[in-house]
């Protein structure tokens, strides 16, 4: 028999955005079913490195990091846990003049958004972070820091779903049509009928946008982590490097978690495997920043599937075809810090159609020209 619901606000996708953005509808008290084809979290947003950084974002994303940045301290208050969320620092590291020189212009041109950055020369690298050489200097960002991404991704749709969210896991939607009164979605035993819909459908976000006439250059990438034995403590910060290659992160338990390669797809390309040669790369390159990995043992290592975009900017905002359709996707491997401040701003452009934090960069239209508004427009799978 199939099931049917009505609700204010159906949601494509229940990673961190889109668990995000139900808890925070339901806030407001409007009605809302989360859908996943998967289990929510399980994906990007649940397997990622877990950097919590506004440091290396291109100033148009910063008001949207600092509006993450005042949830993740509450964490504990709104989603029941604290995500292991460490307010460690972000350090990010120059390995030759170059990448100094870009990092110096890279702090003054957020100074206005409040980062406090703090520029540091080899020696401070040393005495202060315990650093043996791979770089001569950095920026250091004190409120930045990490999280678990396998509690966080995964709790928000907890909460959403305590708080009232209808949370409608392996149900893959295989049809969305613009309908009088709103849009109908089919997924396997249940049509749901809303006003709203979000497409937070991560790497798997374009086929919506492309069935409502808004085709996007969005494309899949595959990110190598890896995981070693615990250790004694060492790295009390969260390592990036200019340029890419490395980041690193030591958690409470002494564990480091390590990455910096892609993974390579397997048939079904929703899925993807880490090979040996990019986990070996990943671990010779941070044995050369910090000594004690030089013989640490990597007990896990695996990837995710992440949407991204070729301006490394996502999209968020409303169609430019479709009224009552509100995209988010295309974070372009850095998601997770400012995902629970994207899941307020979507709650915001449902209610209000605005959002006090400024998305334009983000618009969708900045790829393709708006064809003709219609009702018509549909997604459709066999």
């Amino acid at each position: 028999m199939t099931r049917r619901i009505d609700c204010d606000v159906a949601i494509i996708g229940g990673g961190l955005v889109g668990s995000s953005a139900a808890l925070a509808l339901r806030g407001m008290g409007l009605s809302v079913a989360l859908l996943d084809k998967g289990f929510c979290g399980a994906q990007a947003s649940g397997v990622n490195y877990g950097g919590v950084r506004r440091q290396g974002r291109p100033p148009e994303q910063l008001p949207l990091a600092q509006r993450a940045h005042a949830i993740w301290p509450r964490l504990s208050q709104l989603i029941g846990i604290d995500g292991e969320f460490m307010r460690s620092g972000h350090l990010k590291l120059a390995r030759n003049l170059a990448d100094m020189a870009n990092l110096e212009r890279y702090a003054a041109d957020v100074a206005p958004f409040g980062l406090d950055l703090e520029l540091v020369g080899h020696n401070q690298l040393r005495e202060r972070f315990g650093l043996s050489e791979g770089a001569i200097g950095g920026s250091f960002s004190p409120g930045d820091g990490h999280a678990n991404p396998r509690l966080v991704a995964t709790v928000f749709a907890a909460a959403a779903r305590r708080a009232g969210a209808e949370v409608l896991e392996t149900t893959e939607v295989t049809g969305v049509t613009r309908t009088f009164e709103g849009f109908a979605l089919e997924a396997r035993d249940v049509v749901i009928k809303a006003r709203t819909i979000i497409n937070s459908a991560g790497a798997w976000a374009d086929s919506f946008a492309r069935a409502f006439n808004e085709p996007v250059p969005l494309a899949r990438t595959y990110p190598a982590m890896i995981v070693t034995e615990p250790l004694d403590p060492f790295l009390a910060v969260n390592i990036g490097m200019e340029g890419g290659g490395i980041y690193a992160r030591q958690v409470t338990r002494g564990n480091v978690v390590v990455g910096g390669e892609r993974a390579a797809p397997l048939d079904d390309p929703d899925y993807s495997r880490p090979h040996s040669d990019g986990v070996l790369t990943i671990m010779q390159r941070a044995s050369e920043l910090f000594g004690p990995l030089r013989h640490a043992q990597a007990i896990r290592f695996w990837s995710g599937t992440e949407g991204n975009m070729p301006d490394g900017n996502p999209v968020i905002g409303p169609s430019a075809t479709t009224p009552g359709l509100i995209h988010a996707f295309g974070f372009s491997g850095a998601g997770f810090q400012i995902a629970p401040g994207v899941g307020e701003v979507l709650a915001e452009l449902v209610r209000d159609g605005r959002t006090s934090t400024p998305i334009a960069p983000f618009a969708i239209t900045r790829f393709v020209s708006a064809p003709q508004t219609g009702a018509s427009s549909s997604l459709k799978k066999s």
